[in-house]
C-alpha cells in the first residue's frame, strides 16, 4: 500500500509550504484535470485523473510510493476524505485542508453562514434539496452537472427565492451572479458552481446569532413538543383533537428534505408543525379564509409554508410529488387522488366505519399496508376534573408496499 497519502484542499490560492512539499515528495498524484495542471504537480509523478474516487483509492492502496490526491476546498467536507478513508481500502491519510466553496461563496456574498443548511445536490437527490430550499431561509447548494442553477430554479417554480450564485471560485473565470430564481433557469451556467439560496423568511440579516451551526428549530424558544395546545396558535379543526393531531404526526414522521402536502388544512395546526420538523409543506384549502389563517400561523410559528388556495383532489395536479400526504377531508375521491402520485406515507382519519372501511379499501387496492384505529379523547378541566370536550375519530395510515418500512 501507499506510504503516505496526502490529501490537499485547493481554493485557488498559491499552496502552503506543507502541501508544496507533500507534492514535491509525491509519485502518485490524484486530481481532477486542472488539479493536474498546477506546476507543483512533479513531472515524474504518476498520474491519476479523478472520476471515482472509490476506484482512485484502490489504485492508490496498491501503489508502493507517496501519494497525493488534490480536491477543491477542504476535502473534509463533502469531500474524498470519507471514501478514502473508508476501512476497505486501509489508507492512512493526512490532511491539508483549503477553504471550503460554501464559506468562499458567503464571503463572497459577505453574509454569515453559521445559521445556513447545507446541502449537495446530485441528479437523485435534487428533489430533497429542492424541498430544504423550500422550508428554509437561508441555505447553500453544493451544485453538480444536471442538477445545478437552472434545475434548482426550475422545481422551484411559484416559489420565490433570490439564488446567489457563485461559479469557478478561486479562479480567473470566478463570478458571482445575483438574480431572482424565476430568472436563473434562463441562463447556462458554468461548473462547478455554488448557490446561496435566500428568501422566504424575512430579513435574514436580522435573525440573532445562535449556538448550533444550521438553523435553530422553527418556534419560540421556550417552546418545546408538538401537538401543543392552542395558545397564542391555531387549534383544532371541528371533529379533531389536539391528541389525534400528534397521531397523525406520528404516523406522517416529517423530516428535512421531505415535502409534505397537507389537504383541507383548515387551520394549519399540522402543517405548521410539520414545518417545525424541517420539513417543506404545501397547505392546501378551498376556504380562502382558511388560506389566511394558515399564512397568519405560519408567521407566528416562524416557518416556511406555501399555501395553495383550491379544490382538492383538481388542484393536486400541478404540485410537486410529495413524500408524506395528510388528508383533513374530501374522503375516496382525494384519497385515491393522492395514492396515484405515490407518497411513501398518507394518513387521514373519519368520522364513521363506513367511511374509515371506504378510505381502507381505496388506500390497499393503491398498493399500501393499511392501520386503523379508533382513537377517543377526552379533555378534562383540571380545576374540577370535569370533561369539557370529547373527541371520537378513525385513525388510518397507508404506507406504501413497494418501499421498505
Amino acid at each position: 500500500m501507499a506510504d503516505r497519502v496526502t490529501v490537499i484542499g485547493w481554493d485557488g490560492s498559491p499552496l502552503t509550504a506543507a502541501a508544496r512539499s507533500a507534492l514535491s515528495a509525491a509519485t502518485l498524484v490524484a486530481g481532477a484535470a486542472h488539479h493536474l495542471a498546477l506546476p507543483e504537480v512533479p513531472a515524474s509523478a504518476e498520474r491519476i485523473r479523478l472520476g471515482s474516487v472509490g476506484l482512485a483509492a484502490r489504485r492508490i492502496a496498491g501503489h508502493r510510493g507517496s501519494a497525493v490526491v488534490l480536491a477543491d476546498g477542504d476535502p473534509g467536507f463533502f469531500g474524498v476524505v470519507r471514501t478514502l478513508r473508508a476501512p476497505e481500502h486501509g489508507l492512512e491519510v493526512e490532511v491539508v485542508p483549503a477553504v471550503s466553496p460554501v464559506a468562499a461563496a458567503f464571503a463572497r456574498a459577505a453574509m454569515p453562514w453559521d445559521d445556513a443548511h447545507i446541502v449537495v445536490a446530485h441528479p437523485r437527490t435534487l428533489r430533497r434539496a429542492v424541498n430544504v430550499c423550500r422550508a428554509h431561509p437561508k441555505v447553500a447548494v453544493l451544485t453538480s452537472p444536471g442538477a445545478g442553477p437552472a434545475e434548482l430554479a426550475l422545481l422551484l417554480e411559484g416559489v420565490h427565492r433570490t439564488f446567489v450564485i457563485c461559479e469557478e471560485l478561486g479562479t480567473e473565470r470566478e463570478q458571482v451572479t445575483v438574480l431572482t430564481s424565476d430568472k436563473a433557469a434562463d441562463h447556462t451556467w458554468r461548473d462547478p458552481n455554488v448557490v446561496i439560496v435566500i428568501g422566504g423568511g424575512g430579513n435574514v440579516a436580522d435573525r440573532d446569532a445562535g449556538w448550533i451551526a444550521g438553523h435553530e428549530p422553527a418556534g419560540q424558544p421556550s417552546e418545546r413538543g408538538w401537538a401543543l395546545p392552542a395558545e397564542g396558535r391555531p387549534g383544532p379543526a371541528e371533529g379533531e383533537s389536539i391528541q389525534l393531531r400528534a397521531a397523525q404526526l406520528a404516523r406522517l414522521g416529517p423530516r428535512t428534505g421531505d415535502l409534505v402536502w397537507d389537504i383541507g388544512a383548515g387551520t394549519g395546526a399540522l402543517a405548521v408543525e410539520a414545518a417545525r420538523f424541517g420539513a417543506a409543506v404545501i397547505a392546501v384549502d378551498q376556504d380562502a379564509a382558511a388560506c389566511a389563517r394558515i399564512d397568519a400561523a405560519a408567521r407566528h410559528a416562524q416557518v416556511q409554508l406555501h399555501v395553495v388556495h383550491g379544490r382538492a383532489p383538481h388542484t393536486l395536479e400541478n404540485l410537486p410529488e410529495p413524500d408524506v400526504v395528510r388528508i383533513g377531508g374530501g374522503g375516496v375521491p382525494v384519497v385515491s387522488a393522492c395514492a396515484d402520485r405515490r407518497p411513501e406515507r398518507i394518513v387521514t382519519h373519519a368520522s364513521t366505519r363506513d367511511e374509515a372501511e371506504a378510505i381502507g379499501r381505496t388506500l390497499s387496492e393503491s398498493g399500501y399496508a393499511v392501520e386503523c384505529a379508533l382513537l377517543q379523547s377526552v379533555d378534562l378541566d383540571t380545576r374540577t376534573w370535569s370533561e369539557r370536550e370529547r373527541a371520537v375519530a378513525f385513525l388510518l395510515s397507508g404506507r406504501r408496499l413497494d418501499r421498505a418500512p
